[in-house]
């Protein structure tokens, strides 16, 4: 269980980035993931990168994925990582923040 919560909590995002319109122009404005999201998206993510593992079954697939997340590797911790990279690249348009 402690490997899960590991994984869980090396996934789940604290920043990401939202579309808003101002001017004419779309900015990617960096917003702070509320806590229930951040564990929808962290088992989302966590779901979906297992699918696309080379495993041959769904709970090998699963349990490769959780491992590697406890480790702070894998598709999903990336995931995590690129969304932090475009939340901190966009940090200049906060003020744009709703």
């Amino acid at each position: 269980m402690e490997v899960f919560e590991a994984a869980i909590k090396n996934i789940m995002p604290v920043l990401e980035v939202k579309a808003r319109r101002v001017g004419g122009a779309n900015y990617q404005v960096p917003i702070e993931v509320k806590p229930e999201r951040r564990t929808a998206l962290g088992l989302r993510w966590l779901v979906n990168y297992s699918r696309n593992r080379g495993e041959k079954t769904m709970e090998e697939r699963l349990a490769a994925e959780i491992i590697d997340a406890s480790n702070n590797t894998g598709a999903s911790v990336k995931k995590r990582e690129d969304t932090h990279k475009m939340a901190e690249a966009n940090k200049a348009f906060a003020h744009y923040r709703w």
